[in-house]
């Protein structure tokens, strides 16, 4: 069967599935928010518990931590992820699944040459990107309040 390319053009815009982008910007919206509020309510306990301000937040990332990277060891984070999309990138559980995912992927190649050489493929990009921009905006900041 020949077809012309508007042909073949008009035939597969029909057979694309249909983007779902408000509902999937819902959900991601919605699972980044509940992972988030999880995390304030780590922050508002530890408070309740007695530690300061800067103490608290330090414990409740330390708690988020823990709990994405378990989460991804028991196979769980995959599919809230599945469901939530993005959701679950931006929180700090997205960071420790980016680390403990490769980590646990690669460590049938043994300690060294599989789980910590493979442990920051994800995340090591996002550490030096972040660390490099920091320093560079820091170096404007320093210039432009010297002018």
């Amino acid at each position: 069967m020949k077809m012309t390319n508007e042909e073949y053009k008009r035939y597969a815009e029909r057979r694309a599935p249909r983007s779902q982008t408000g509902k999937d910007l819902l959900r991601a919206f919605l699972y980044g928010g509940a992972i988030c509020c999880v995390g304030q309510a780590f922050l508002n306990l530890y408070t309740l518990f007695g530690l300061d301000a800067d103490t608290a937040g330090t414990a409740c990332s330390i708690t988020m931590v823990f709990l994405g990277a378990a989460l991804t060891a028991a196979g769980v984070y995959d599919d809230i992820a599945k469901r939530a999309g993005a959701g679950t990138l931006v929180p700090i559980t997205g960071f420790a699944n980016s680390v403990a995912a490769p980590a646990l992927e690669f460590k049938t190649e043994g300690f060294i040459t599989g789980t910590a050489a493979k442990m920051f493929v994800i995340a090591g990009p996002v550490i030096v990107y972040g660390a490099s921009a920091s320093v560079l905006y820091g170096l404007l900041l320093l210039l432009l309040r010297a002018v």
